[in-house]
């Protein structure tokens, strides 16, 4: 008997408003399947081509502007996303 696959989990991601003005047809609020935040990544790439490429530069590696929390907590691409989390991506503020 062939064992099932777990089934990607049902999450929301809130991007910033500086992200999504730059991706037509995106909004702030979305809601996807995704396990991993690498995942999630290649769904936003998928739905809005380039996106990834805004988030991720090529080591690959979150962009050092860019900040992932999931419910609070700072991820990394490597991170795995429960069932019904709230996935945050914010631009990092920078000043002098």
């Amino acid at each position: 008997m062939i064992a099932a696959t777990e089934a990607p989990a049902r999450i929301t991601v809130r991007l910033p408003g500086v992200l999504v003005d730059l991706f037509p047809g995106s909004t702030r609020s979305v809601e996807m399947a995704a396990t991993t935040v690498d995942e999630m990544m290649d769904e936003l790439d998928r739905r809005w081509p380039g996106m990834r490429d805004r988030l991720c530069d090529s080591r690959p590696s979150i962009r050092k502007h860019i900040n992932v929390f999931i419910d609070g907590e700072r991820a990394t691409l490597e991170t795995r996303i429960d069932p019904e989390a709230e996935v945050f991506v914010l631009t990092a503020i920078s000043g002098g």
